[in-house]
Parts: C-alpha cells; structure tokens; sequence
C-alpha cells in the first residue's frame, strides 16, 4: 500500500500530488491518503478527466486531520460516470462536497452520487443555486442505497453573491419546505448566509426561527416583488449575539438532568432524513415516563429542539449536553419525576 501525505499542501498541490500518486497506481492498488481537508472533489474529478474508476472510504467520518484509503479501479466504460459515496460522510461534509463537485463540474459532466436516504433535498439547493442545469436521474432507490446520477447540462446560472446556499421553495413540495430549511440551516457556520426565494415573506418561518433559534439569526428582506420575495437568514457569530432578533435563551441554562434519569435508550439520528429526525425525537419523548431519559446523538448542536421543548414541555423537562465535538452531540433528554401529579405521555408536538 503507498502512503501519501497532504499535510499543508495547498488545495491544487494536493490535487497534483493525488494525481501524480494515481496515475502511477495500478488497478486494485490502494492508497493510505492523509489530508488536512476533504479530497472528495478531487478524487471526482480524476475520474471525469482520467476515466478510471475510484473508490474511497475515510477511517472517521469526521476526524482531523482526514485520513482515507483509495483504491484504483477500471477503466470507465463509454458514457459510465464516476461514483461517490458518501454514506461514511457526515451531512455537513456531504453537503459541503457535493456542492463543491457540482460548481467544478462542465456542461455534460456529471457523478454517480451513493446515499444512504433519497438525497432530494441536495437536488433542489443545487437547482436553486445553479438553475434549470441540474439533471437528476435515480439510478437505484433501495436498503442497499440510493444511486443518483446528477449532471450538468449547461452553463450555471449560480452568481459570486456571499451565501452558503440558496433555497427557492417555490419548487419544493410543502411538506418538505420546513425540515428541509431547518436541517441545512443547521449546518451552516456561524456567520454564514442562507437565501430564500418564495412567493411572499415567508413569516411563518421566521415565526418558528424565532421560537426555536431565539436571538442567534438576522433576518433580512433584500427582494420583494409580487410574486417573488428574497429573504437572507444569517447564523449570528457568538460575538454578534446582541445585534440579532431577539434575545436568546441558552440551552445550558435548561435544568439538568443531574444522574437521576433513567436511560432508556440511546438515539442516534444522524444518518435518518431531516424530515424523520424531529418526529422520531418527539416520539421518544412522548414515549418517556416521569424519571426516564434517552441519549440523542447528532452531528450539530440540536439546540432548535431545546428551544421548542423550552416553549412546549413542562416543568419536567430536562436537558443536558454530555458531549459536544464536531460530527457528534450529545444530550440527555429526559422527564423529571413531578410530585402530586399523574403521569403524563404527551410530549411536544413537531411543527412540521
């Protein structure tokens, strides 16, 4: 196996090098590539220019710095697109990959994309940030995972303009608006921009940004024309707390769980659809009785859940973060025992 190191290499010398390292490989040889960031765009990117396949998986889905094996594959046959998988990613870093792949991507150039869940939602942000260039053909829709091919057609209509993504809801089904915003917007850095494009101030949401997000977000009308409204929702920096909506309630001020819970069960979301996650959480809450708890494990501080739970629950409520690292959070969720009343399974409900 050949080891390669890319420690502090630029981003076009560790394409170079990677290059270098693959052309020299032979089919089924594997290399020990060690990064201070992501080569997914890089690994895509040999395969369109070389034509051979590729295949990749990283040791820790979110370790740094990034260490993977590639293995060199077969010639790519007449019209067989590269693949990646990012089933070993977490959503943050897929995200971030994918969009990254699709910008250097030229008309008629495209990837087979592997997940583990139906990955509409990424077609609808690159839809909405580069126009109507996005072909999207499934591929395969089982357990064994979704295969999506997805190409570039033409040249992107997508501006220099500063925002992370870009939403136009217009062309998302209802039903998929709300989870699909919350979920991105999750992952965006503080600082960083989300665009919204919709038929009309969407004020519903800013309604359940507030009660959920509390002061950590501005909220700016940039468009507004009949039919079409612009809306910029910036993640505040923690020094930029004060100079948002509202003030925020934090999450480590809600009463802990001090060791007198229960755990009944430890919940992993990570890999679920964003629209899955908050109904599976508020089931297991509702599922809870006074004195029980469950672990919740995500890959980004679910402080919006605190916030609804904060304004929904009851005093038995209890919240308390035992681990908070990149790629994985985790927080004990649980129902305090009340005195001198009965029982109660209600929980919150979602507002989705």
């Amino acid at each position: 196996m050949t080891e390669l190191s890319l420690l502090g290499r630029s981003a076009d010398e560790s394409r170079r090098e990677l290059y270098d390292a693959l052309t020299d490989a032979e089919p089924g040889d594997e290399l020990a590539v060690e990064a201070d960031r992501d080569v997914d765009a890089h690994l895509v990117r040999y395969q369109i220019d070389r034509g051979r396949a590729l295949d990749w998986e990283y040791a820790h889905p979110d370790a740094e710095p990034r260490e993977l094996r590639v293995t060199k594959g077969e010639p790519l046959a007449e019209g067989e697109l590269g693949t990646i998988d990012v089933r070993d990613l977490k959503p943050q870093r897929r995200h971030e990959a994918l969009l990254d792949i699709f910008d250097e991507l030229e008309p008629d150039e495209g990837f087979v994309l592997v997940n583990d869940h139906d990955p509409k939602p990424l077609y609808h942000e690159l839809k909405s940030m580069h126009g109507d260039v996005v072909e999207w053909e499934y591929r395969n829709r089982g357990s064994d995972g979704w295969r999506v091919a997805v190409v570039k057609t033409g040249e992107s209509d997508a501006d220099d303009d500063d925002v992370v993504t870009r939403y136009d809801v217009r062309e998302i089904p209802k039903q998929e608006r709300h989870p699909t915003i919350h979920h991105r917007y999750g992952m965006i850095p503080e600082g960083g921009t989300m665009e919204l494009i919709a038929p009309h101030e969407p004020k519903p949401l800013r309604r359940e940004f507030r009660q959920q997000y509390g002061g950590s977000f501005a909220w700016n009308v940039v468009e507004k024309e009949p039919g079409r409204c612009r809306v910029r929702i910036t993640k505040a920096r923690e020094a930029d707390d004060g100079a948002a909506d509202e003030p925020e309630r934090d999450a480590s001020d809600a009463p802990s769980g001090d060791g007198s819970l229960e755990i009944r069960e430890e919940l992993d979301v990570r890999d679920r659809p964003p629209a899955q996650r908050h109904e599976l959480i508020f089931e297991s809450y509702a599922d809870l009785d006074d004195g029980e708890g469950f672990v919740l494990v995500n890959d980004h501080d679910p402080k919006p859940l605190y916030h609804q739970f904060e304004a929904e629950a009851g005093p038995e409520f209890r919240w308390e973060y035992r681990q908070k690292e990149p790629g994985e959070f985790r927080v004990v969720i649980g129902k305090a025992e009340r005195v001198g009343s009965a029982t109660s399974d209600e929980g919150p409900t979602t507002p989705f």
